[in-house]
């Protein structure tokens, strides 16, 4: 049997870079030993991923050349240290499983896109299905509204959380729904109200993708709006509302505090599975 494996999992994404180092053994429970998340904000992504590799071996007390694989996932080519490269789906759904056993399904809701995957027990995609090419669904898009309302962005799920009539605004079209805030905010609709009703947009959409892949059980939220504690809560109502009136597949919907670097995590365990497939063939040279 191979030993303990030490891994790091690199994941750049739209607006962040997230770095998980995980220690591993095949039949043991896996332990992450340190993360790192660092935001692009119009930086050169290599180096934005360059330094967020670095302080997440920091925080974990390793040094780069202890590694024995360095596995990326989403735009991998802006990983220079990088050993292998794994699709996002994959990751996202072994990062999500090990925040959650009881995952079925995966929200995955990123910055430009939000996706959702179907997995069985072992982790294993089953099925996927991706928003389309609109921004309403993603987190670009409440970020921008964010901004144009004036609220930080840390303190949008807050303020959504204590709406009492939120207002409701177009589900399909990012641009119109933009038209609805600046009409909503000139009628004096309440901050609070007006997130509320972005957030019952966005999950409007989002329920209707994982009914088209046939999620069923516990969704594992993934991706930078699974930390937005509005978006949870206006997904958690819908789906209640949904499963009181019509016949609908049970949904459980959950978070993790560590929900954006479950694609980091996810590539950092599958890079120690990978390894140690290589071991057992023999390999000396680790191919991507």
């Amino acid at each position: 049997m191979t030993g303990r494996q030490i891994t790091a999992g690199v994941d750049p994404g739209a607006s962040a870079v997230k770095v998980a180092v995980a220690s591993s053994c095949c039949g043991e429970e896996a332990e992450i030993l340190g993360v790192a998340v660092e935001r692009i904000r119009r930086r050169n992504v290599r180096e934005v991923a360059a330094h967020a590799f670095e302080q997440a071996c920091a925080a974990a007390g390793v040094e780069p050349g202890q590694l024995d694989y360095v596995a990326s996932t989403g735009d991998g080519d802006s990983v220079e240290r990088r050993t292998g490269h794994f699709y996002s789906m994959t990751t996202h759904a072994r990062g999500a499983l090990f925040l959650h056993p009881q995952t079925r399904a995966v929200l995955d809701i990123g910055a430009l896109h939000a996706r959702g995957i179907r997995v069985d027990a072992r982790g294993r995609v089953l099925g996927h299905r991706m928003t389309s090419q609109c921004a309403s669904g993603t987190g670009q898009f409440l970020e921008n509204i964010a901004r144009y309302l004036g609220v930080p962005l840390e303190d949008v799920g807050e303020l959504s959380c204590s709406a009492t009539r939120p207002e409701k605004v177009s589900g399909i079209c990012a641009v119109l729904a933009e038209t609805d805030v600046i009409n909503m905010v000139s009628r004096g609709i309440t901050t609070a109200d007006i997130l509320k009703g972005i957030h019952q947009s966005i999950a409007g959409r989002l329920v209707l993708l994982l009914r088209s892949i046939g999620a069923d059980g516990m969704v594992m939220l993934t991706g930078g709006l699974a930390r937005d504690a509005g978006m949870v809560a206006a997904l958690r109502e819908l789906v209640e509302e949904e499963q009181g009136r019509q016949r609908a597949a049970h949904l459980e919907i959950v978070s993790h505090p560590d929900s954006m670097l479950a694609g980091a995590i996810g590539a950092a365990l599958l890079g120690a599975y990978r390894r140690r497939q290589l071991e057992q063939l023999g390999r000396t040279e680790l191919v991507a």
